[in-house]
Formats: structure tokens, sequence, C-alpha cells
């Protein structure tokens, strides 16, 4: 039997103060750390090892003896039920500020203390190098020897979706108490590297989706705007690539080939900025998207983008609040069944109707000219109109839907299943069903004339859920009978 290699054993030490449990977590996260990227190092330059070299996750643990009793509209903070419930962690100096408060809120609202300590899940090398540019884990067979005879790597029983699906099976009794696993919040730390071009230390907690590229521009001259103006609150601009400014007249050098997903981020010191993401088109995109960000436990996430408007009444250029959604994009059906309702969420509704007004200066009844509050739906076929008319278009005109789109859904089901606060506001850029194609002309005299204001309410709507407390934006609707301590 191959003798194991681990880190010196460290014990479970008891804190009743959320800031120093974060310390320590940090401390047994770097140990482990540490100890996965000198082991391959000097693997990788020796040559097969004679024994297995494996370390562990750091764990939040806390036990229970009674029910809690706190604030009934408080949706988060609390554990459902008594007993003992766990969750391992990653990269705890990203997630310091949210750590804090949710082990906070815990030992506040059961007046106990959490544990931490060493967990029984391994760190899988490819995640413990990741942050060393100096190693780089090689791809099968190139490193001389079989990588996972010695080193630990990634294993899907504790990277999966089965926390937020509601399928989880409990381990010994221990429930969980974040959404998320280690393992799962690596794997997607990992993947928005990869499909944004951008390191996830540079998003914020607002994140605004768009499925074209002319918004980019927009959103880099209001960050220069920002970062001229000394009140504003912005400290910087992160292009893809991790270009950063934050003078706001540096130059801005862009790679010569865009990621899959183009990111942007205007930042705050306190993470409270905004991100801009270019998914491009379609609903798989949308959920790759989502499913990564989801990690970062956003404040919330908007859809700003184009879509067909259905009725005859609309004139390109309006706009579309959805408040309700017309699922079939198809991407999330083996997730959250499509029986299951998205419902619109008030407070977030609110703050887009308030965003039109003020952008737009209408107000009342006058706002309706130019939006229109109904049912989107969202398909996977670009070319949808070119299908038989009594098929497609006779479920959008059953389903009340006043406009089309490829992503709003997926984006809002998402966020439904990753209880992060969700919204849309879409713009009409065609109308197919009444002979206004999306063509050339038109479009280049559409961008120059919507984009800028499209974009412009996407983030006054941001502005205005930024200064609403989390208690209040992070809705009861989105949770669920059993549900995580942790948001």
């Amino acid at each position: 039997m191959t003798k194991i290699t681990t880190p010196d054993p460290r014990d479970p030490e008891i804190f009743t103060d959320a800031a120093a449990a974060v310390a320590r977590l940090e401390e047994l996260y770097n140990e482990a750390t540490a100890f996965l990227c000198e082991s391959f190092a000097e693997a990788m330059e020796s040559g097969a090892p004679k024994v297995r070299y494996r370390a562990y996750y750091p764990e939040i643990r806390i036990r229970t003896a009674s029910y809690a009793h706190v604030d009934s509209r408080l949706s988060f903070g609390h554990v459902s039920e008594p007993g003992v419930h766990a969750t391992t962690v990653t990269r705890p100096d990203l997630f310091r500020s949210y750590l804090t408060q949710q082990i906070a809120l815990l030992i506040k609202n059961h007046n106990q203390p959490v544990t931490i300590g060493p967990s029984t899940t391994p760190m899988p090398v490819h995640f413990a190098v990741a942050g060393n540019p100096d190693l780089v884990v090689p791809h099968q067979g190139a490193a001389g020897f079989t990588l996972r005879d010695v080193f630990d790597v990634p294993d899907l029983t504790t990277t999966n979706d089965d926390i937020v699906n509601g399928v989880h099976e409990p381990q010994d009794g221990v429930g969980p108490l974040a959404l998320f696993t280690a393992q799962r919040i690596d794997y997607s730390l990992a993947r928005l590297a990869h499909y944004t071009a951008t390191d996830p230390d540079h998003f914020q907690n607002h994140v605004l989706f768009t499925n074209y590229q002319f918004y980019v521009s927009e959103f880099e001259n209001y960050a220069r705007a920002q970062l001229a103006d000394p009140d504003s609150g912005y400290t910087s601009f992160v292009s893809t690539g991790n270009v950063e400014i934050a003078d706001p007249d540096a130059p801005l050098e862009q790679p010569l080939k865009l990621p899959q997903m183009p990111t942007y981020h205007l930042k705050r010191a306190d993470g409270s900025g905004i991100t801009l993401v270019n998914i491009g088109v379609g609903p798989s995109n949308a959920k790759t998207a989502t499913d990564h960000i989801a990690v970062l436990r956003p404040h919330a996430w908007l859809m700003v983008g184009h879509c067909a408007g259905l009725r005859n009444t609309q004139a390109l250029g309006d706009f579309v609040l959805a408040h309700a959604y017309l699922r079939e994009d198809k991407v999330l059906d083996d997730d959250l069944p499509v029986w299951v309702p998205i419902p619109p969420l008030a407070e977030v509704q609110v703050a887009l109707e308030r965003a039109v007004a003020e952008v737009t200066e209408l107000e009342g009844y006058e706002l309706k000219r130019i939006m229109r509050t109904g049912t989107v739906a969202s398909v996977d076929n670009r070319n949808w109109e070119l299908r038989d008319q009594s098929g497609p278009v006779q479920r959008l005109s059953q389903s009340r839907a006043i406009a089309l789109d490829m992503e709003s859904a997926t984006i809002a089901a998402n966020g439904y299943r990753f209880r992060v606060p969700y919204g849309t506001l879409l713009c009409v850029s065609d109308k197919p069903l009444h002979g206004e194609l999306k063509l050339p002309g038109m479009a280049s005299e559409f961008y120059t004339t919507q984009v800028s204001r499209h974009l412009a309410i996407g983030i006054r709507a941001m502005e205005h859920l930024r200064g609403m407390p989390l208690e209040r934006l992070h809705s009861r609707k989105l949770r669920s009978f059993d549900e995580t301590a942790f948001l």
C-alpha cells in the first residue's frame, strides 16, 4: 500500500468570532495549497515519487440542538433544523467578506460557535496550483508518471449541483451549510478565467448580461466617465485579459483574440461595482456563464439584451420588462423542470421600472408608450420564425408572450435555481412576425440610437439595487423548504 504524505495534522478549533474563524480558514487553506504546490514541483523535477501526496480543504461546521428563533423575514443566516451542518471552503481570501458575514449571522442566530478544521475532502492538485503561475498541471502522459497515482484529481462526487438542485443526500447525518462544495467552486473559478479571460477576483456583486458586443464600448465610456469623477465610488476598470486602469485616459489594449464571453468590470473597493458579460447568442452560453458566476454569490444579475417584438403595437427601440418566462430553451430541463414557475422579484422589477422612468424621463401612463411588461419567451432555435407558423407562433400567442430571445429565461431560471436575484429588460430590435427583420441598415441605426440608453437603464437599476439591504433583496421566494444557511 502506497504511503500517504500530508501536511502536519491540525486539530479543529472553536470560534465565536467570525473574523477569527475566517482567518483560520485562510491559514488552513494556505498550508494545504503550499504543501501540494511544493510536492508537485518536486515531483515534476525529480520524477515519479514513491509516496502519495494529499491535503484537505478546510471546513466550517456547526452543531445545533434547537431551532433558531430569527426574524421570519430573513431568508438566510440560519440552518433549517437542529443537527450538524458543514461545508468545505476554498479561496477564503476571495470570499473573505462573504464568509465573515455568513458565519457571523450563523453564530448570532443560533448562539452557537462554529468549528474550523481540516475536512475529509481531498484538494485536487489542479486547483491547488491554479494560483501559482510557475506551475502547470501537464496533460495525461506528459508528467512521466500517472498523476492520479500520486495526487488527488477532481472528483465528480463532490463537484456537482446536487445541493442547489435539491437532490443532495447528507452523508453521516451532516447537512450542507452552503450551496456549493469547495471542489464545485474551484471548478467554476477555473472555468470563469477560461471563458471570460478575467480573473474571478475582479468580478463585482452586480452582473449585467448582454448578447451583443455593441454594449461593451458604451460600458467603457461610462466607466471612464466614472473614473474621472472622484465622488463616483468606482476605483478601476478591468478589460478582457485582466488589463486594469484607474486613470480615465489610460489606453486599454485589447487581445488579438477575444474569449468566448468577453467580460469587463467597473470596480468598487467593497466589490459592489458592476460586471458586464457579453454571453453572445444562445441559451447554452447563458447557462454556462451563470453556472459559474453563481459560485461568487452575486447580489443580482440582469439581462439587458435585444429581442424580437411579437406585438404589432411595439416599435423598434421599445423596452420589454419581463414578468414571466416561457421556457423553450431546453438547457435547464434536467436541472429545473419546466413546470417550476420562475416568479418575478418585486424588488428587481421596481428597480428596473424606476430606472427606465429616470433615464427616459417618462412617468406613469406615458411610460407605457415605450415599455411593455409581460411574458418573454426564450427558444433554442435562432431561426424560429422559419418554422411552420402553426407551431411556435401558436404557442407564443397562447402564452401571451410579448417578446422572444434566446437567453433571458435561461438566466432567470438559473438565478432562481442558484438563489441569485434576477431580472430582464430587453430592447426590441426586430419584429419578424410583422415584416421588420434585423437587416444591416436597420441594425446600424438602431444600435446607434438605443444601446447607450438601454445600458444606462441597466446600470441605473443596479445602482438602485446596490442601495438595498441584502435582507430585502434576497427574497424568500428563492429559498426552499430545507435550505442552507449561507446565501
